[in-house]
């Protein structure tokens, strides 16, 4: 389990640990992993090994120096820029200035700064602002910053990415600014921001170094990251003394006129994800059949009966008076239910459909995009970004929901306030299309009896992760047409189930 600390969780067991240490054990320590890290970084056999350090105030500029100090005792060529007042550093950071120092690390004003960073450099360790920041990089060092993602060195950044939120993943203020790193080091826990947000786009990989502090230390984690392990459990494999009706029926309810294509998307998903039967029950004008999948079943809507196969509502749904009535049939059902896209637009404008599925029976998982968020809480797309995981959990608790609030690094959460961010995934999921696959996925995996809390992590984790394949095998980011995510999650599913078995066996 990879647990994931707030910044007030992260300092009470900062406090609690510095209370059993000698004073700068852990400012030490810090520096000291981040300086085998940052030897890892540098190009070996290169005549050039030399780092640039920035260390600023407070406490991550300590370590930064501490850094500096280690590094410089290995003969490596150090040049150092503190932006810090020393009389106000603390004891820790001006003992671990002394021993940079004393190392021979080359301090240099601060007014040279844009200088040095006119060429590129091996390495740059990253140590002005750590979890704490609370106002946007400004002046000089919004200069400092920007220079230093213009000029591509890599970077170690200490804890966070310096202008990036530790809980929200957000860039700190508007207009901000952030370190673009190439690895973060991260101290005592792993924290939200760095896989949510913006996050995702300035961390590089992230390393978590716990720096020795002992275990019983840390709270419960009200955070974690999405894994396998956490629904392995429904993996199951399949028998062989089996028949289509062993693994239920999906019934994908939208396609308006000129939106067929997202309810075959999300049919097809379904029907590649290991649904018995997948129909297509279309708003618009009904497909004898789709030439290039046959095996899927097209009904008029209004024709069929809502109350028996598993429901996933919404993909090219529109907001006609017909699609609200549907709706309001749909949620009927007292079956688990997926609600996507068009039917979270209508129900974020008809207060009698938001009460009917408040008092829903069955399981609901919603899947909605930023802006869709933001509708049903009456919000903008940009106040949803600027906190994540709260509107999340508020949507699941107003609604009685399972959420998954997509995007990077998605959200998922129950009315209990479960809080799992999703790791995979990357930009090529960033196309129309994208989101009825995923609600195709949750369909399947509903129809073949896993419960809804396992069901969202299980499709979020491998819609994600099918983009990282593609990606890893040349295809995408860029053009990548949410069909060609299907083959992919019908594989990772079947490799997932081979190897649980496995492991059970």
């Amino acid at each position: 389990m990879t647990a994931l600390y707030s910044l007030s969780e992260i300092r009470a067991i900062e406090h609690a640990a510095k209370r059993m240490l000698p004073a700068g054990t852990l400012m030490q320590r810090a520096g000291q992993a981040a300086a085998n890290l940052g030897l890892t970084m540098l190009p070996h056999g290169s005549a050039d090994r030399s780092v640039l350090i920035l260390a600023g105030p407070g406490d991550n500029g300590g370590d930064a120096l501490e850094v500096a100090a280690r590094l410089a005792s290995t003969g490596i060529p150090l040049t150092v820029l503190l932006f810090a007042d020393l009389a106000r550093q603390s004891a820790d950071a001006q003992q671990a200035l002394a021993r940079a120092q004393q190392n021979r690390a080359v301090f240099v004003e601060t007014t040279s700064a844009i200088q040095l960073l006119s060429r590129r450099w091996p390495l740059i360790v990253d140590g002005l602002f750590g979890i704490g920041l609370t106002r946007p990089i400004t002046g000089e060092l919004y200069k400092v910053v920007e220079q230093v993602n213009r000029l591509g060195s890599p970077v170690l950044s200490l804890d966070i990415p310096s202008g990036l939120d530790t809980d929200s993943g957000n860039v700190v203020g508007q207009p901000g600014i952030a370190i673009r790193a190439a690895q973060t080091i991260t101290f005592i826990a792993d924290k939200p921001g760095l896989h949510t947000g913006s996050g995702r786009d300035h961390t590089g990989n992230v390393v978590v170094e716990s720096l020795g502090i002992d275990p019983w230390l840390y709270t419960a984690p009200q955070v974690q990251l999405n894994e396998v392990a956490l629904f392995s459990t429904y993996l199951k494999r399949r028998l062989h003394n089996s028949h289509k009706g062993s693994y239920g029926d999906v019934a994908i309810v939208g396609g308006a006129e000129g939106m067929a294509g997202a309810a075959v998307l999300a049919a097809n998903a379904a029907a590649h994800c290991g649904a018995g039967r997948s129909y297509v029950a279309l708003v618009g004008p009904a497909l004898a059949y789709d030439s290039a999948h046959p095996e899927l079943m097209f009904r008029q809507a209004r024709q069929m009966d809502l109350t028996r196969p598993t429901l996933v509502i919404g993909p090219g749904l529109g907001t006609s008076v017909e699609s609200a009535e549907l709706l309001d049939k749909a949620l009927e059902s007292s079956r688990d239910i997926v609600i996507d896209a068009d039917a979270l637009n209508l129900i974020a404008q008809d207060m009698r459909l938001r009460q009917r599925l408040v008092a829903r029976a069955g399981a609901s998982i919603l899947t909605p995009h930023p802006l869709e968020a933001a509708r049903l809480l009456g919000n903008s797309s940009a106040a949803i970004q600027a906190d994540r995981l709260g509107a999340a959990c508020t949507l699941a608790r107003d609604l009685n929901a399972i959420v998954i609030l997509k995007g990077s690094g998605s959200i998922i959460t129950q009315p209990l306030g479960n809080l799992i961010i999703n790791p995979t995934g990357n930009p090529a999921l960033a196309t129309a299309g994208s989101g009825d696959v995923l609600a195709g996925i949750c369909g399947a995996l509903l129809a073949q009896g896993w419960p809804a809390w396992e069901t969202a992590l299980a499709a979020t984790w491998m819609h994600g992760k099918a983009a990282d394949l593609l990606v890893q095998q040349g295809i995408g980011p860029i053009g990548v047409a949410a069909s060609e995510l299907i083959a992919p999650i019908r594989g990772l599913l079947n490799r997932l189930t081979i190897k649980h078995d496995k492991m059970q066996h």
